[in-house]
């Protein structure tokens, strides 16, 4: 194990905080940034603060509807990309399986899909902790699983497509004090950073050479008398 059982910890409230943040906000996750540059220094990890002062719960969620309203279906992993809607399909099944093998269930207050970057963000911190128990208990077998499957779901999973969410929020806003910019740039820069830290070989691509995956034939207008 290249990490100790306190830096496991760490890594799980980074992406439990970084899980939360991107929920709609019920309360004002930058009052918790501050705790944050003790735990993130920890890991070696450096970000720059944002700019944005005196933001209070009412402005984020506004900031909120604005950034992530506008980015459409970016926040779905197979939203962008796949070819078609089978393979949109087999994707979402592969991460679901993630989530099953685990005991990770999709639900509670806030209902998403299984590719919703939260959901994404939230599994890898539960594979963190469950990592950390398992070295806590002398259990090295499922520790190693544990960090296995972190390894491999960054790869096939949140480590390839992060990064675009920073790519095309940054297209809607350019504002340096716009919180989710901030959020998403450095989201992708700490999966980017952990994915390095456990060997993963993330292979990512720019979003310009991406297409939205189709609508299925149920949901497309082609054949809509209104349509013409």
């Amino acid at each position: 194990m290249t990490m100790n059982f306190e830096l496991h910890l760490r890594r799980a409230q980074v992406y439990r905080f970084l899980a939360d943040a991107f929920i709609y906000p019920a309360y004002n996750w930058l009052d918790d940034l501050p705790a944050l540059d003790p735990i993130l220094a920890e890991l070696g990890f450096g970000c720059t603060p944002p700019t944005a002062s005196g933001v209070d719960l009412e402005a984020l969620q506004t900031e909120h509807r604005y950034t992530l309203g506008l980015s459409g279906s970016l926040p779905y992993e197979t939203e962008i990309g796949m070819p078609n809607e089978f393979r949109q399909s087999q994707e979402i099944a592969d991460i679901a399986g993630f989530y099953r093998a685990f005991g990770f269930s999709v639900g509670g207050r806030v209902r998403e899909r299984p590719d919703y970057l939260a959901t994404e963000l939230e599994f890898m911190c539960l594979l963190a902790l469950k990592e950390a128990y398992a070295m806590q208990s002398s259990s090295p077998e499922q520790a190693e699983i544990c960090e296995d499957a972190q390894r491999t779901f960054l790869q096939d999973h949140l480590g390839r497509w992060i990064g675009l969410v920073a790519e095309g929020l940054a297209s809607i806003t350019d504002d340096p004090q716009n919180p989710y910019l901030w959020l998403a740039r450095n989201a992708a820069d700490f999966v980017k950073a952990d994915a390095d830290r456990l060997g993963a070989s993330v292979q990512s691509v720019p979003l310009r050479s991406l297409a939205p995956t189709p609508l299925g034939p149920e949901l497309a207008c082609g054949d809509c008398p209104a349509a013409g």
